[in-house]
């Protein structure tokens, strides 16, 4: 994925308006701008678009939806919901100024959210922390224009610029509002995200068990139901397992704990 910039993601249309007319004016809308839809994430995570510019949400992989927060978009916006849908895509226009707050129906427990930043920054999204995952801040998405995922400064990012989505690695990445960071969500930012605390979580298990091998305790009692859960959940949420194999393995383990 690209780590895109304001002047790059406008200059084009710009270009466009001068050549056509002759004289340098300001495009009035934007070309439809695309929101991927992958495994986990929205690609750009962030995004800037001029007043009645129509974004179009495409299925990359997986099912999902493109889902406003109902309570973190401007006032006089309407929510948009594209629903669950598996192919193609969903297409809104964002005519109201103002910051929207979105997220994946099915995927929103495990992060799935994004942002869009319509002329200006403002609004209920701005007045509180995204209560699902992490967005960029508003003031840097202006900024930049679009904001990748798993850019230095999108949602799950790495310092090195580099990109994360399905079966991509992530550097460790430090977002801690503007002082270094650019990131906006219920747990501050990187070191509070899922993909740390997992990653953490596995690094001690694996400690965990190379110390009982050790010492001759490998014969320890297997994990709880409730324990194995949690594993899980955990491997849903770094993208090691699809939908499809999450939903099966979840069905059995709460299959195993009726019996």
């Amino acid at each position: 994925m690209t780590n895109y910039s304001r002047r790059q993601f406008l200059g084009v249309l710009g270009a466009g308006a001068v050549a056509s007319t002759g004289i340098s004016q300001p495009a009035k809308a934007q070309e439809t701008p695309i929101v991927r839809m992958g495994n986990n994430y929205f690609d750009p995570i962030g995004l800037y678009v001029n007043p009645g510019t129509t974004v179009r949400f495409e299925i990359a992989a997986g099912a999902h939806s493109a889902t406003a927060y109902e309570n973190r978009i401007p006032s006089d916006a309407s929510a948009f919901d594209s629903g669950v849908i598996s192919s193609g895509g969903f297409e809104h226009t964002f005519e109201e100024p103002g910051t929207y707050d979105y997220y994946c129906i099915p995927h929103k427990s495990v992060g799935m959210v994004g942002r869009i930043v319509v002329g200006s920054p403002g609004g209920p999204a701005e007045e509180s922390p995204i209560p699902d995952g992490d967005v960029p801040e508003s003031e840097t998405i202006v900024e930049q224009g679009a904001i990748a995922y798993g850019s230095s400064t999108g949602g799950d990012g790495n310092s090195g610029g580099g990109t994360m989505g399905p079966g991509m690695g992530s550097g460790p990445g430090m977002m801690n509002g503007r002082n270094g960071g650019m990131m906006s969500g219920r747990n501050g930012g990187w070191f509070g995200g899922l993909p740390f605390v997992g990653g953490v979580l596995g690094l001690l298990g694996l400690v965990g068990g190379l110390l009982y091998l050790a010492l001759g305790r490998g014969d320890a009692p297997p994990e709880s139901d409730g324990s194995a859960m949690e594993t899980l959940q955990r491997r849903y949420a770094r993208g090691e397992i699809d939908d499809e194999e999450f939903q099966r393995r979840r069905e059995r383990l709460v299959k195993n704990q009726g019996n």
